[in-house]
């Protein structure tokens, strides 16, 4: 069956997306997990141990406290608490953990850090997976065992206030409660009203044991402007009145109770210097946690200092304040400041329970646990316990019994550290089935692109896959029952769960059959390539060709980026790779327009071998038949000198546009500091973004050269949006006093958008089915890419616009005095737009790290959280760079040449360039999965990398949509 290059390269990506998925599920599973089921019912506590004496105590402690208030407020940082903003803006929260009856922590969050997980780090005490991130958009019901579940079941009622992924994650666990949309990142005032207007009422009543209150102002503040904005102190000022007024509420009450309250304060995350979160910096995985309770009684002169603990020890110490058994899946610790005030028996009592519902965590996920330090700790720690409780019953005042409970104290603490540890450690058992599936899916697909490599790029830029070859070969029969054996003693015997194993018969064997169906292409490609190899012999290539500098850079380039990616430092540092690979591709263009422009000889026959050219050879040796033309128009030997062509100020234009490149790049290298190492340092966008600057950010909104009215009157609207939110002035505007969400001029901007895309389609449209003019399609589709700019330009930060503009500069250069004079073929140019695209990314202030994607992009011009359109703004925005300059590449080759084959050698390329590193990238991670970083450095990549293969999916299938095939031409 022939195909044309394109729609196969189309095919072979949406393959791999499919690859791509089953491997991240097998790559990102469940983590360690109890085998005791929360609806079983609740096991008996573990009795007192006893040494020759029958333990008096079976029952679980009665609880420490009344009422609990627990007072979450998203976006959280220590120093928001502990540094000078805390001094500053919450005064009172600040004497009560220097002066009040209060113990201070700060709480380390594991990445993935956001909202979602964090929660569930709270409340069950266990360590959420990374594919939690991608759960965090639309969470599902928890069906782990919380402390929520425990209070529920021992009859305690809670009411909740804040954040709806609580009433998500515990559903009918709420006896009230009030949810509000957490992804509306442009409101930072309602969705806090929306929770302290209940505090009068709920405070004053007295049903209630269990107060949850989630504020998620200071999180949208830092996503919309960053921690330095001036709007954080006033967030800070406002939550400091919040604590101050149940604080005090609950001080009036305890004289009417017999047990005190405890308020806790906490955060859920940090923010990263840019104001988002998702990642492993100090900045986002730092939280302050302030227990503060009348409990906690604070001598004259007693300074305490926040200690360091862990996230997952707040479910610990909450199950045992409020006398309820610690969630099973819990790896924390009790927080034992809690509990110090308490007598020696009931200190030894609350750490056994702990240490014991460890120790069943660790028996159920390591095999060798008894080798395990902390369990051999912590039978030590229950004999010396046991021996305790004898002479306890004995004699219960001594300083021998002292002496020894204060051994058996330090012991159990000793254990409880080396067991939380031990299972922190593990905190996935990865399902390496479902990896090897999409692995053999991927690689399958990778090296059928390589095979079909010549055929692509040759001038006929068509395919003869041999697609019927399956259903007639025994290989592909005796394949699929090779696989459906394997997947049968895989499923049977695996002890653990697998995804792949988990589907149903037909999903499963649909896979096996594409698996199979690829291996038959694959062997019957290789072998006519190898079959057909005889005749090169007899007619080689021509001796004076050769590969040109720029076509080394090419492969180099590609070869040595991928060989990156199996350094750490390397993937948190990539923009460094891609700076420095887009810098030596505008010196290579340099020397190269040096060389036809000054040191050519126009009766020498030009000795630079272009990509499709050579491969044209190749296929043509191959096939025994002569060779192909060169794709773009007046290339060949008879051409004219590029000298001949361009005289005066455009030959100088042309020489001095590599080194204008250059310098744009270099100034957009400073523009935002991305990365792990320099991140933290200031760059020219935190200069515009400072409020003394916004006169020189608004004269950035002017620059696009777009000159059609709708475009214009878009962007006049996007200025509008900008001096709405107070990101931008108005010339005759002296101060933000007038502040909005800009929502009314965001919709405006879209009702241009959407016009300019319809109006592009409809002509993209027209073109394809009324093939009388070749100018409307050139004209459709600089509409889409022109609509495309103008919404890049509504979603992008205000110090980012720059990015645009030189974006839109760059393209125009390398078009009129680089491309055009040059002459360079489809394949050199769909990989400099490639190279272009990924450095642009990086200019936008992006990494691989999750806290640089800027989530508020998804919500410009939304009253309330939308799903589809925030996700699709969200990528969007993050992926403008690549998808501009594909866009802007499809443009090119469709009205800059008169081939008809340029788009599907360009689809080609397009796909083979990025189905490398992600082939690559998938094999690196599987032998790193037990690496240091693989959590905080590996794992963030390879998402990015697989919403990247997506993205590239949907660019190919634009491209297959746009390709102007000959029939049409004709």
């Amino acid at each position: 069956m022939r195909l044309g290059a394109g729609t196969f390269a189309a095919c072979c990506v949406a393959i791999e997306v499919l690859g791509i998925a089953v491997f991240l599920r097998g790559f990102f599973p469940a983590p360690v997990r109890s085998s005791a089921r929360t609806e079983h019912g609740a096991e008996p506590p573990a009795p007192e141990p006893s040494a020759g004496a029958s333990s008096n105590w079976t029952t679980l402690p009665p609880p420490l406290f009344s009422k609990v208030v627990i007072v979450l407020i998203d976006a959280l940082r220590d120093d928001f608490v502990f540094g000078s903003k805390g001094v500053k803006f919450m005064p009172y929260t600040t004497y009560l953990v220097e002066k009040g009856a209060s113990h201070s922590f700060v709480a380390e969050a594991k990445p993935p850090t956001v909202t979602m997980p964090r929660i569930k780090a709270l409340m069950t005490g266990s360590l959420p997976g990374f594919v939690d991130v991608i759960r965090n958009l639309n969470s599902p019901a928890l069906l782990e065992d919380s402390v929520i579940r425990q209070a529920k079941a021992a009859g305690k009622r809670i009411i909740f206030y804040g954040d709806e992924t609580w009433v998500k994650l515990f559903p009918k666990h709420f006896v009230e409660y009030d949810g509000t949309t957490s992804f509306f990142v442009s409101d930072y005032t309602e969705v806090d009203n929306n929770v302290t207007r209940h505090l009068d009422k709920v405070l004053k009543r007295g049903d209630w044991d269990m107060l949850i209150l989630h504020y998620l102002g200071l999180d949208h503040i830092g996503h919309i402007s960053g921690p330095s904005s001036p709007l954080v102190g006033r967030k800070l000022s406002e939550m400091d009145s919040v604590l101050m007024k149940i604080h005090t509420s609950l001080l009036s009450k305890e004289r009417e109770m017999a047990l005190p309250s405890l308020l806790v304060l906490c955060g859920d995350h940090g923010m990263s210097e840019t104001g988002s979160h998702g990642a492993s910096s100090m900045e986002e995985v730092n939280t302050p946690l302030v227990l503060i309770s009348s409990a906690f009684e604070r001598k004259p002169g007693d300074i305490r200092h926040s200690t360091r603990v862990q996230q997952t020890d707040v479910a610990a110490t909450l199950a045992i304040a409020l006398g309820l058994p610690i969630p099973k899946d819990s790896v924390g610790s009790l927080l034992f400041p809690v509990v110090e005030g308490k007598p020696m028996r009931e200190q030894l009592r609350f750490l056994h329970l702990n240490t014991v519902q460890l120790s069943k965590l660790l028996q159920e996920n390591v095999p060798s646990y008894e080798k395990d330090p902390g369990f051999e700790q912590f039978k030590m720690s229950e004999r010396l316990h046991g021996n305790w409780i004898r002479l306890y019953l004995e004699e219960k005042h001594s300083e021998v019994l002292w002496n020894l409970g204060s051994k058996v104290l330090r012991q159990y603490l000793d254990a409880l550290k080396t067991l939380s540890s031990s299972l922190s450690t593990q905190v996935a058992q990865y399902d390496v089935y479902s990896m090897t599936v999409g692995t053999v899916v991927v690689l399958e697909v990778l090296t059928l692109l390589l095979l079909s490599l010549p055929q692509a790029l040759h001038r006929k830029a068509e395919l003869e896959v041999p697609l019927s070859s399956p259903g007639f070969s025994l290989l592909f029969y005796l394949v699929i029952l090779v696989l459906s054996a394997v997947h049968v003693i895989v499923c049977t015997s695996a002890e653990s769960s697998c995804y792949f194993c988990g589907l149903s018969w037909l999903a499963a064997g649909g896979v096996m059959v594409l698996a199979s169906a690829l291996l038959c292409v694959t062997a019957s490609v290789l072998t006519s390539v190898l079959v057909g190899g005889e005749p090169q012999r007899k007619n080689p290539i021509h001796p004076s060709s050769r590969w040109s500098e720029l076509d080394l850079l090419i492969l180099l380039g590609t070869v040595g980026h991928v060989l990156s990616l199996g350094a750490s430092s390397f993937v948190e540092e990539e923009h460094q790779t891609w700076y420095f690979l887009v810098n030596t591709l505008c010196l290579a263009l340099s020397q190269e327009t040096y060389r036809n422009y000054f040191l050519r000889d126009d009766s020498e026959p030009q000795c630079g071998l272009h990509v499709e050219q050579g491969l044209d050879e190749v296929a043509a040796a191959w096939q025994g038949g002569p060779g192909c033309d060169v794709l773009e128009r007046g290339k060949g030997h008879g051409s004219p000198s590029p000298s001949d062509v361009l005289q005066g100020s455009e030959k100088w234009m042309v020489l001095a546009s590599p080194w204008l490149i250059l310098a744009c790049c270099r100034l957009l290298r400073s523009l935002n500091q991305t990365g792990v190492q320099w991140a933290h340092r200031p760059d020219l966008g935190h200069w515009l973004t400072s409020s003394d600057h916004k006169a020189e950010l608004s004269s950035w909104l002017g620059c696009s050269p777009v000159s059609k009215a709708a475009l214009a009157l878009g962007l006049l609207g996007v200025y509008c949006y900008r001096a709405a939110i107070g990101s931008v002035r108005f010339p005759w505007q002296q101060d933000s006093k007038d502040i909005s969400k800009g929502i009314i001029e965001a919709r405006f901007v879209y009702v241009f958008v959407l016009g300019i895309l319809f109006t592009g389609t409809r002509d993209l449209l027209k073109s394809q089915v009324v093939a009388t003019d070749f100018k409307i399609k050139t004209i459709g589709l600089w509409e889409i890419y022109s609509g495309l700019v103008l919404l890049a330009a509504l979603l992008f930060r205000p110090h980012n616009l720059p990015v645009l503009a030189f974006s839109l500069l760059i393209q125009t250069l390398m078009t009129k005095f680089i491309w055009k004079p040059l002459r360079h073929d489809a394949a050199e140019i769909t990989v400099m737009h490639y190279w272009f695209g990924q450095a642009f990314f990086y200019f936008q202030g992006n990494s691989n790290n999750i806290a640089t994607v800027d989530i508020s992009a998804g919500f410009v011009g939304l009253d309330t959280y939308v799903e589809i359109p925030a996700v699709f703004l969200t990528a969007f925005g993050t992926y403008a760079g690549p998808l501009l300059w594909a866009g802007h590449l499809v443009h090119f080759l469709s009205s800059e040449t008169h081939s008809s084959s340029a788009l599907s050698h360009a689809c080609f390329c397009y796909a083979m360039i990025c189905s490398i590193p992600v082939s690559t990238y998938i094999v690196l991670v599987t032998s790193l999965r037990y690496h240091l970083f693989i959590w905080s450095v590996f794992s963030p990549k390879l998402l990015y990398e697989g919403m990247h293969l997506l993205i590239t999916a949907a660019v190919c299938v634009f491209f297959t949509a746009v390709d102007q095939t000959r029939l049409t031409q004709s």
